[in-house]
């Protein structure tokens, strides 16, 4: 039988349900010390800055807005590539969205383009470092020193990435991270507001520590999906329960990704899960977890060093370029290769294959109806869009990281042919 591997892989502590079951004999599931000890590790880590721990990344993002009080109707520049909930919630503190291009090399902000999008209401520039590769921070900086506005990182997918040195999410006034299952850092769930000025800090945690508790359950419910992901996305679970909804979803053009992300609507009112403290379990998987972060980082890193080595050579396929003075982490690996149609039947060819990849991990959001009307530079976004990601988490063995690139180098050899 065909054994397929998934594009998602999780990075999961061998002794997760002890630490769970630990907690729980101690009685600080929900509450706990480790919460602050969480906190103080990741500001180690950073090197500077305060960490205060939310519900989800984004609504740290959402905290960090609210306590900068800015003038309703401000703008606040993104990147026209990003998942659409972070500009939705600027939108929900009472901003107005503004969308830069993206360099479509690189899928970041293009600091040109910041540049033309910029008006006198222009008060904050979210530089997301996608796919785990940092932004071209020293021409961001450049643009919020002249212009005087606010800088807050999105380091959703970039923990333990640098520029020239220094970690991200430490250049600008704060940034967010994500704790969710696929993310560097597992917690199943939650994220951390890094902020750099302590007084910024304090009205974030003042917002914070105002919030109900998560209910027991809610936190139980999250460990059980977490639970599930985990089994659900090794190679041999997913070969015989959603790789083959991914094998006919190909056949007759159909998306089912449409199930694993959130729905896209406004968020006004903010949904109640978002509106809670992190609990004391996910701050002790973290714990946990954050000292075998440089080794998951190593192995995507040599993983995707791997990949590039096997496709690098074909004529007509670009890897990924990563910039000098920077250090990419490799959240996914995207490829061009053929674009439109041709693109398409790529993928599918992969899945038949049993390797499960992808054309678009996050969305264009100008592109969308819940932001008609935005002013938007997108050209280089859309453009993106034509991109492949291809698996090369630290999950994978050597074996099936050899299978993955020789598969795809096949496919899109006999693509070229």
């Amino acid at each position: 039988m065909l054994t397929a591997i998934s594009r998602y892989g999780a990075r999961v502590l061998p002794d997760t349900e002890a630490l769970i079951a630990a907690c729980k004999g101690r009685g600080e599931l929900i509450q706990g010390p480790q919460i602050t000890e969480f906190e103080h590790a990741f500001e180690q880590r950073a090197g500077s800055g305060t960490a205060i721990t939310a519900a989800y990344g984004r609504i740290a993002f959402y905290y960090m807005l609210k306590a900068l009080d800015l003038p309703s109707g401000s703008e606040i520049v993104f990147p026209s590539l990003t998942f659409w909930v972070v500009p939705e919630l600027a939108r929900a503190a009472g901003l107005t969205v503004v969308f830069a291009d993206v360099d479509p090399q690189t899928f970041n902000i293009d600091p040109d383009s910041v540049e033309r999008v910029l008006t006198d209401r222009t008060r904050v520039i979210v530089p997301t470092h996608l796919y785990g590769l940092p932004c071209d921070m020293d021409r961001i900086l450049d643009i919020a020193s002249r212009h005087n506005l606010i800088v807050l990182e999105d380091c959703a997918h970039a923990l333990g990435a640098a520029y020239k040195g220094r970690r991200v999410g430490t250049f600008g006034t704060g940034a967010l991270f994500s704790f969710q299952t696929l993310k560097p850092l597992n917690c199943y769930g939650g994220g951390i507001a890094l902020v750099q000025d302590p007084a910024l800090a304090a009205k974030v945690r003042r917002i914070v520590e105002a919030l109900p508790w998560p209910s027991e359950k809610r936190v139980r419910d999250r460990l059980l999906m977490g639970r599930l992901q985990r089994i659900f996305i090794k190679p041999w679970v997913f070969s015989i329960s959603l790789f083959p909804v991914l094998w006919i979803s190909a056949l007759i053009d159909a998306n089912p990704d449409v199930f694993l992300w959130e729905k896209i609507r406004p968020l006004r009112p903010l949904p109640d899960q978002y509106m809670e403290r992190f609990p004391n379990v996910q701050a002790v998987i973290g714990l946990a977890a954050l000292t075998r972060l440089d080794g998951w980082t190593a192995q995507a890193q040599a993983n995707a060093a791997y990949m590039t080595r096997t496709l690098g050579d074909l004529p007509g396929v670009q890897v990924p370029r990563v910039p000098a003075g920077r250090t990419h982490v490799y959240y996914q690996y995207c490829v061009y290769g053929p674009d439109g149609p041709q693109r398409d039947e790529l993928v599918v060819r992969c899945v038949r294959r049993g390797i499960d990849i992808e054309t678009l991990h996050v969305d264009v959001p100008p592109d969308m109806e819940l932001f008609q009307g935005a002013t938007a530079e997108a050209d280089g976004a859309r453009r993106a869009t034509q991109a492949i990601q291809i698996p090369i988490y630290a999950g994978l063995t050597e074996e099936q990281i050899e299978r993955v690139a020789a598969t795809v180098r096949s496919v899109l050899s006999n693509a070229r042919a």
